[in-house]
């Protein structure tokens, strides 16, 4: 007999298989809906949309006025003053000429006006990138030995990052990119900064010779092998430098509003440094200099790409895994932001944006670019000076300096400024920057890297979470002590792992009715809770595939033993097995397969098997699959509280039955 107020659970007829699908790769692909307000358009104006969507400066240009324009001005110039000096010193970090780092900072910052969703975000070069190009591709081709060859690899690498990003933006693949956890970025950003620190005593120490490997325990070798190559007065103009840039930045710490001090001491150190050297003939004293910086626009180098088999793996290897980090960084660095201004950056667009920048750069005598700088909003900047500090130094890794002041940049316009200002850099300035010492450029790196070593969130990871301290560890310690590469790896492994056991092993737990309501939560967590009698109420809180439909049915049995005191008990205790499947997102056959056996198995023991609340995905399964009809439709329930009442309800009239029945045989 059947509880009178029992809620009906809806058995629609399940959706088509293209309805199905399509609302699943909508939900995979398009999670942010972008074109749910060209819905209702006419024709023209969703075309126009369209266009706007994928081609953002179409939506901000006819809108764009001169007072909007004084701010993007004041924006472009001061990250120009930033790009140059980093430009340069990022170039010696991936080992190519120094111009080619002026050449990264023209063309990709005007491609990314056209391209590119975020207003906040200025482009160029960057360490990590730099250097971990330097270390894939010289393995196959020494800078050294054959620079134009190494050269030509790197276009090609950076080529291949281009079609990576673009290829995975217009596929809707920015979810690989979460695969970089948090843990992961903190431990490689900060085995990152170490090489990069230590690979810049070359420069500190005035080292002529120097090794072409990375990891920590080769770069100390090289530098004390090379003692007989140590030039003090290096050392201490270094030092000076050092100083100076540490000061600045501890005095925008202190000192909030003077935060543009910070912003313009890379350029300073380069303008001071150009003239002590100039003046000084710091030549002749062993502090090594840029060197000649040719005036002009960048050349073409699309003929320069290098597809030869015999190097093809190592360009390709160089352009996946510098195209991931390069996305992770510049995207990280934009939604940050995004964030603070209650606005939404897509990340397929920006990856795409991205793409296209490397793919024209690689034409262009560009190397690998990406988004690098957050312009700032003075008002902005001040009210939430604290968390800009936590972006730069955190979220927006191996960045050119720890903070891009502006005056309140309003549009992409002020990457068109950069590429503007460069380019008259590189018509008319360029040779001025050739007696740039390269102790300069080395402590501008040391001075933005020292930063990024954030020992409070290793600490805090060891304090929350042990496996996600391990996974930050891998990075830290694989990238410091072997390669960037395989640190990378190793850490992003243990997370795949780490997932996985989340897979196989899916959370369950039992449920009781907290007093005095209809509420049903854990015991475990609310021990006040109380059970119901010859009622077990399990809540299971992942999908149930084949890799872990064993365990949950090893599981439920095992919270029937524990519940009943005695597997082997000739008392039944329980009565009723409640499965409440509202966490279960989808189920597969294998999982539908281990319900069936897992109901053959109860029905041996005399439990009656019953679900609750299984999501649209999960119904339409188990009715295709004829689960529905092998268990009853009276099995399901809408809530929990409908199946309890339904089943204490059953209990009485089992009881009433029994004692009946007893009464009867007495009479005889």
């Amino acid at each position: 007999m059947a509880n009178p107020s029992r809620q009906a659970v809806n058995f629609a007829a399940p959706r088509g298989f293209a309805t199905a699908f399509k609302a699943d790769c909508k939900e995979t692909f398009f999670p942010d809906d972008p074109f749910h307000e060209m819905k209702h358009e006419k024709p023209l104006n969703k075309l126009k949309k369209t266009i706007q969507y994928f081609i953002p400066l179409f939506e901000w240009l006819p809108n764009y006025n001169l007072s909007l324009f004084r701010y993007d001005l004041l924006a472009g110039i001061t990250i120009t003053s930033l790009a140059i000096p980093q430009g340069i010193s990022y170039a010696k970090l991936a080992n190519i000429p120094p111009i080619y780092g002026l050449y990264s900072s023209f063309i990709p910052p005007f491609v990314y006006a056209i391209f590119g969703s975020s207003k906040h975000l200025a482009v160029g070069t960057v360490a990590a990138c730099s250097l971990l190009l330097s270390e894939t591709v010289g393995a196959k081709a020494s800078p050294q030995d054959d620079p134009t060859l190494y050269l030509h690899l790197i276009f090609t690498a950076t080529f291949f990052t281009g079609i990576f990003q673009t290829a995975l933006g217009f596929l809707r693949l920015g979810i690989l990119v979460d695969f970089l956890s948090h843990s992961t970025i903190t431990g490689f950003m900060g085995g990152t900064a170490i090489i990069i620190c230590l690979q810049q005593l070359k420069g500190m120490l005035g080292l002529i010779h120097f090794t072409t490997h990375t990891d920590v325990v080769s770069v100390l070798g090289a530098v004390f092998r090379r003692r007989n190559e140590w030039r003090w007065e290096s050392a201490v103009v270094g030092i000076i430098f050092l100083a100076f840039l540490q000061f600045t930045r501890y005095l925008r710490q202190k000192r909030p509003k003077l935060f543009w001090v910070s912003a313009i001491a890379p350029m300073v150190v380069v303008v001071v440094g150009c003239l002590f050297a100039f003046f000084a003939h710091a030549e002749k004293h062993g502090i090594q200099i840029v060197g000649e910086l040719k005036k002009g626009l960048n050349p073409p180098s699309i003929q320069y790409l290098n597809f030869d088999p015999q190097y093809l793996p190592v360009t390709v290897r160089a352009g996946l895994i510098t195209g991931l980090i390069a996305m992770a960084e510049g995207i990280a660095i934009g939604r940050s932001f995004a964030i603070m201004k209650s606005e939404q950056t897509d990340g397929n667009k920006e990856m795409i944006a991205f793409g296209f920048m490397n793919i024209i750069g690689s034409f262009t005598s560009c190397y690998l670019t990406t988004g690098i700088y957050i312009l700032l909003d003075a008002t902005i900047y001040e009210e939430y000076s604290d968390i800009f500090f936590l972006i730069f130094e955190f979220a927006g890794p191996f960045s050119k300096t720890a903070v891009n002041f502006n005056a309140g940049c309003r549009t992409a316009m002020s990457n068109v400024v950069m590429g503007f200002c460069m380019m008259l850099t590189l018509l008319f300035l360029a040779p001025l920057f050739r007696y740039t010492p390269l102790v300069a450029l080395s402590a501008i790196i040391m001075s933005a890297m020292l930063g990024l070593i954030n020992y409070d969130e290793m600490i805090h990871l060891f304090k929350v979470d042990k496996f996600d301290f391990v996974i930050c560890m891998a990075a830290f310690l694989g990238v410091s002590f072997i390669s960037m590469d395989v640190g990378l790896m190793l850490s992003v492994g243990l997370a795949l792992l780490r997932a996985l056991l989340y897979v196989a092993r899916p959370a369950a737990c039992k449920l009781g009715k907290i007093p005095n309501s209809s509420l049903y939560r854990d015991t475990e967590q609310y021990p006040g809770s109380t059970p119901i009698q010859g009622v077990l109420v399990l809540q299971l809180g992942s999908p149930i595939y084949f890799a872990n439909s064993t365990y949950i049915r090893e599981r439920v049995l095992r919270y029937i033993k524990e519940e009943q005191g005695v597997s082997d008990s000739k008392t039944e205790i329980i009565e009723h097995l409640l499965l409440d499947l509202s966490g279960v997102s989808s189920i597969d056959m294998t999982g539908i397969e281990t319900f069936l056996e897992l109901r053959r198995i109860l029905d041996s023991k005399g439990i009656k098997l019953s679900i609750v609340n299984p999501r649209i995905e999960v119904l339409e399964k188990m009715t295709l699959a004829k689960f529905t009809d092998a268990i009853g439709k009276e099995s399901f329930y809408l809530s929990i509280e409908d199946a309890v009442q339904n089943c204490r309800f059953s209990l009485h009239s089992s009881k009433t039955t029994m004692e009946e029945s007893l009464n009867d045989q007495n009479v005889v």
